[in-house]
């Protein structure tokens, strides 16, 4: 990754590193034995000066300008002398960095073996419990993995795996790592097994207690519509109730005029009676009709 970053680089920063200071005074010196310094007339140098400056933008002035009377006012000749020390310093950069990266991966791939190999002991160490010197393996700790510090996914059963055959000390012992991990997987996976069917039985019995629930909503429901319709009757006969006294009431006057209109019908009846018998007396002595 450093290499690649510094790979990266801007062109200021080639120049200034001491690489490319000392690839471009090497330069110089070659190009200076090459073509012999020649008189230049300050137009052709200005104009020429400030062709290369727009060409190489991030290069110091005066470097341009000893490039540039180095090469005999030649533009061509500058331009390729600049190119060649750009090439020498980028590749004097890559170099330096590529060296530089090489030591520092083989750092990081000592220091993650090292760390590998210590997780291994350890992995191992709770696969198979700790070993006497004379090769007999200590009682009580055959099965000491721990059922609670299992893997979660298969890649950390991958990184088990690849740990124990990595601290195998030959094929033997590596076949014995791998038979003790796939022991310890195989009863991760009954567990899991088990906890699945008794998952899916308590997800039954929920289903059987929501199918219980809504029938008991549906109840309670009927249940309300009765308690409604009973309060309303219970209501109507309060009301009655709170009537009756008065329609007693007037029960009893209507029973007290009832009396007194018999008693006067019978005194009426009576005074008919009296006035049809005094009728008839009379009429013998005095005959309307024949």
């Amino acid at each position: 990754m450093s290499a690649i970053v510094c790979g990266k680089r801007s062109p200021s920063s080639f120049f200034e590193d001491p690489i490319y200071q000392s690839s471009s005074s090497k330069r110089i010196r070659r190009c200076s034995s090459l073509s012999p310094p020649r008189p230049l007339s300050f137009d052709a140098a200005g104009a020429g000066l400030a062709r290369l400056q727009s060409m190489f933008p991030h290069m110091d002035p005066q470097l341009l300008e000893r490039v540039l009377e180095e090469s005999g006012s030649d533009l061509d000749s500058a331009i390729r002398s600049l190119n060649d020390l750009c090439l020498e310093s980028a590749e004097g950069n890559i170099a330096c960095v590529a060296t530089t990266s090489d030591a520092e991966t083989k750092t990081s791939i000592q220091h993650l073996g090292d760390a590998d190999a210590n997780g291994a002991t350890n992995v191992h160490t709770t696969l198979s419990g700790a070993t006497a010197s004379g090769g007999e393996e200590v009682p009580g700790s055959a099965n000491g993995f721990c059922m609670d510090n299992l893997p979660r996914n298969g890649s950390e059963w991958v990184e088990v795996l690849v740990r124990e055959m990595m601290a195998a000390s030959n094929v033997d012992d590596a076949k014995a790592r791998a038979s003790q991990v796939l022991d310890v997987l195989e009863k991760s996976i009954l567990a899991n097994a088990g906890n699945t069917e008794a998952f899916q039985g308590l997800q039954k019995e929920n289903i059987l207690l929501k199918e219980q629930l809504q029938t008991l909503f549906k109840e309670n429901n009927v249940l309300k519509r009765v308690v409604t319709i009973q309060h309303e009757r219970q209501k109507d006969y309060e009301e009655k109730s709170q009537e009756l006294p008065h329609l007693k009431q007037l029960v009893a006057q209507y029973q007290e005029q009832l009396t007194k209109l018999e008693v006067s019908n019978y005194a009426l009846a009576m005074h008919l009676k009296q006035a049809q018998q005094s009728n008839s007396i009379a009429g013998r002595f005095h005959p309307d009709v024949f």
